[in-house]
């Protein structure tokens, strides 16, 4: 028994440190530059690197050199085995309004260790609120749009059932 108790605070102490000492920063930067190879730019005003997270500030997201949207906030939490991203106050460009809806307050992305092959997805904005789940070895992505707000723009991408509106597609 003693020696299960010494293997599992040796375990718990390699969690903990791997955690502490994980370069955050560095991954993000990852991200940066798998997402330049799409034609993706993020310029970052604030970087602020937690115990458990990282929270980027005003983000300004540019695709082909245009910029396309404003971030407020941008925070990457984890636990190894439980994953999140939550974004908060993106404003599209105002070119974009007739295409995308103009506004969403907040948006998450989990991902759990339990469930390794999709993410879910949750999301509060003009559109109303979205709730749904990425299928990633497959690439599949359903929204569920539970609350509807102003959809109008995205009603061609949309289908409909007895639940209400949905959007399926594949990246």
């Amino acid at each position: 028994m003693q020696m299960v108790k010494k293997v599992m605070l040796i375990l718990l102490f390699v969690w903990f440190s791997l955690l502490l000492f994980m370069p955050k920063t560095a991954f993000y930067y990852t991200l940066e530059a798998q997402l330049a190879k799409q034609e993706i730019r993020l310029n970052e005003e604030k970087i602020e690197e937690g115990l458990f997270s990282l929270h980027i500030k005003n983000v300004y997201l540019y695709a082909k050199g245009i910029e396309v949207a404003k971030i407020k906030e941008l925070s990457l939490f984890t636990l190894l085995f439980y994953n999140s991203i939550e974004i908060k106050e993106i404003v599209a460009d105002e070119a974009l309004h007739s295409k995308v809806p103009a506004f969403l307050q907040k948006a998450t992305l989990e991902y759990h260790l339990l469930n390794p092959s999709s993410l879910s997805v949750d999301a509060n904005g003009s559109f109303g609120h979205i709730a749904g789940k990425i299928e990633i070895p497959s690439g599949m992505v359903h929204l569920d749009f539970v609350q509807n707000g102003e959809i109008d723009m995205l009603k061609p991408f949309l289908k409909k059932d007895e639940k209400g509106w949905f959007y399926e597609g594949s990246f």
